[in-house]
């Protein structure tokens, strides 16, 4: 009994008899499900933040750079996965994040009018370079070094954005929700990426993002505090 690549049959068995399913069997059917819960839920993940964002009509707090080292992060990633072979229960999230990251940007962009040269000449870059890496057509040892900075990439994409809330003592328009899925979705995914045996480099990715939004979604949490003290008083 097999249903998109979950083979159920081992947990099907032993609870028809009344019996509960054995460790080896439960874990892996657990990761499984989640990984497509995951995959499910990315579909929708940033548009929140999307949301936030043309509600307000502003970008306020916002780190450029943050979100665009993203979308860098999240290119290399689905191309490496992709080259690697890995379900796709395993990193079907990264093309939804993907999409949904270059829609966040182009946002922005448009927010924040009036753009910068240096900021086209980035995005121009991007365009030019993200087909080649997502078709693989690079040299391995390449692929591999480029996937090993990938980890640095989603940690420097967070750290403006940490140090800009930490600054400003505020995070501006940044989304509680869109912020929070970020953190789950990164907890879950060092759970099934230990159980799909992925390479070790994919753990760690998924580890410093479990450390650096669990520090965004905190900064949301204490720097709203202040404001809704304020609110209160003013009433």
């Amino acid at each position: 009994m097999e249903y998109l690549g979950i083979d159920l049959s081992c947990a099907v068995g032993p609870l028809r008899r009344g019996n509960f399913p054995d460790k080896d069997c439960l874990l892996p059917l657990i990761s499984k499900l989640l990984g497509y819960a995951i995959v499910a839920a990315s579909t929708t993940v940033k548009l929140p933040q999307i949301m936030k964002i043309l509600k307000h009509q502003s970008v306020r707090g916002l780190s450029m750079i943050s979100f665009e080292l993203e979308v860098v992060g999240y290119t290399i990633a689905l191309a490496y996965c992709l080259n690697k072979g890995l379900p796709f229960s395993a990193y079907g999230e990264l093309l939804f994040l993907l999409i949904q990251a270059l829609i966040l940007v182009a946002i922005i962009y448009y927010y924040s009018r009036p753009v910068h040269t240096i900021t086209w000449i980035r995005a121009l870059l991007y365009c030019a370079v993200a087909p080649t890496v997502l078709a693989g057509q690079i040299d391995p040892i390449l692929f591999e070094a480029l996937y090993a900075s990938q980890h640095a990439i989603f940690l420097f994409a967070r750290i403006p954005q940490i140090w800009q809330n930490f600054s400003n003592k505020s995070t501006g328009e940044l989304s509680f929700i869109t912020s929070f899925m970020n953190f789950g979705g990164s907890m879950v995914r060092v759970f099934t990426t230990i159980q799909e045996n992925a390479p070790k480099s994919v753990l760690l990715g998924y580890a410093i993002g479990v450390a650096t939004n669990f520090t965004i979604l905190s900064q949301i949490v204490v720097y709203q505090k202040p404001r809704v003290e304020k609110e209160k008083k003013t009433k």
